[in-house]
């Protein structure tokens, strides 16, 4: 059995172009990796790649397949509770679609395993707008959005909705999991804004993100209408909220 102290958590739906490349191109890093795929039913046999794929890599690869598209937060959830039931220390997120190279992967664990941070996250916007191949008025949108959370919430981040991030053990052990209410890309927002209030450090990494060249994106003007009126809800409600601390 090769043992890892790292898993990827990787959520799918119609990812079938891309899935078995990004496997491979984790497993193919000098720093041993573990995979979970997260799969929400998906029509074009994503989940079923990723089956044959596990005869090839027996104890590294693992997937939970779930009946029907219940969202990106709940998916992440339920990756971050199967793997807080197993050893791993550091806990990732990660798209299937190679808009996060899986080359950036030991720099976050470098963030978290060796430079002291809680939570490493792939910055888009840390080191001006690393963004390659978006339309400008998505561009805009995600830049302006990050920056309407960090007003908003406070928090010193400036890629608050980044999907791309390493977390210690103690962080997810530490945050009420049953308790976060966002599916969608506010998701990202919510998890970030809980583990600083719990007093967790955040490392913000620079990287470059590359839009899906296959595949269909999962993003819609609702889901970013969630994360702009999400976060005065979560502002407010957090007044009233007493948040368990790091240890």
């Amino acid at each position: 059995m090769q043992t890892a102290d790292s898993i990827v958590i990787i959520p799918t739906y119609n990812e079938r172009e891309n899935i078995e490349k990004i496997i491979r191109a984790v497993f193919g890093l000098e720093k041993l990796f573990h995979i979970l795929i997260v799969d929400d039913g998906s029509p074009d046999g994503t989940a079923d790649i990723v089956r044959q794929l596990q005869t090839e890599f027996p104890e590294r690869l693992y997937i939970i397949e779930r009946k029907g598209k219940l969202g990106l937060g709940t998916a992440y959830i339920a990756g971050f509770k199967w793997a807080l039931s197993r050893a791993y220390l550091y806990i990732y997120e990660m798209d299937a679609d190679f808009s996060h190279d899986p080359a950036d992967l030991p720099r976050l664990y470098k963030a978290c395993a060796q430079e002291g941070a809680d939570l490493a996250i792939g910055s888009r916007y840390v080191s001006g707008v690393n963004v390659v191949n978006w339309p400008m008025g998505r561009v805009l949108m995600s830049y302006f959005a990050s920056k309407y959370v960090r007003f908003i919430t406070g928090i010193p981040i400036h890629d608050t909705t980044a999907g791309f991030v390493c977390y210690r053990r103690e962080v997810l052990q530490t945050i009420n999991l049953d308790a976060i209410r966002f599916k969608g890309y506010a998701f990202q927002i919510e998890m970030k804004f809980t583990a600083t209030k719990c007093g967790f450090t955040v490392k913000e990494v620079p990287v470059i993100f590359i839009n899906r060249e296959l595949g269909t994106s999962k993003m819609n003007s609702s889901i970013f209408g969630e994360a702009i009126f999400g976060v005065i809800r979560l502002k407010v409600d957090s007044w009233f909220h007493k948040y368990p601390q790091k240890k």
